[in-house]
């Protein structure tokens, strides 16, 4: 069988909470999602609905399976999300003019006009991190390396 990386891998963590890779990046999750609840309570969004308006910022009038390959999640994740979002009158959801199979994703004007609000979410989650901007570009820059990796692996 031919691996991807064939360097030796180091000898195996014993098998403890701390030692495990998967265990800080979990554990780094809930606390990141912790600040962004704080954060975005006061826009009424949620994590998950915070991502789908960042992707909808960049670029309106996507398809439901445009967003969710930015997000790396199924339509079936992504709609209620979305049906959330639609009913709390950020986005609306119609079906595709050339393809009746898709449903496309448009911000309202209240959707545009929350990313105002938002524009302060990033500087106060930097904040909170207390790195260094360098240290955080490098720390992004690594994790997007392995979630490629690991993308590629499975």
């Amino acid at each position: 069988m031919t691996t991807r990386n064939p360097r030796k891998p180091p000898p195996e963590p014993p098998l403890e909470l701390d030692q495990q890779l998967c265990f800080a990046l979990y554990s780094a999750g809930l606390a990141m999602n912790k600040v962004y609840r704080r954060l975005l309570s006061r826009l009424g969004l949620t994590y998950p609905q915070y991502l789908a308006m960042l992707v909808l910022w960049e670029r309106d009038r996507l398809t439901v399976s445009e967003v969710g390959e930015r997000l790396f999640l199924d339509s079936a994740t992504l709609t209620p999300l979305l049906k959330r979002l639609e009913s709390a009158g950020l986005v609306r959801r119609t079906r595709s003019t050339e393809d009746e199979r898709q449903v496309v994703v448009s911000l309202t004007d209240q959707g545009r006009a929350l990313k105002k609000q938002a524009g302060t979410v990033p500087g106060a989650v930097f904040c909170a991190t207390g790195c260094e901007a360098g240290e955080l570009v490098a720390l992004k820059g690594q994790l997007t390396q392995l979630r490629e990796r690991l993308a590629g692996h499975g």
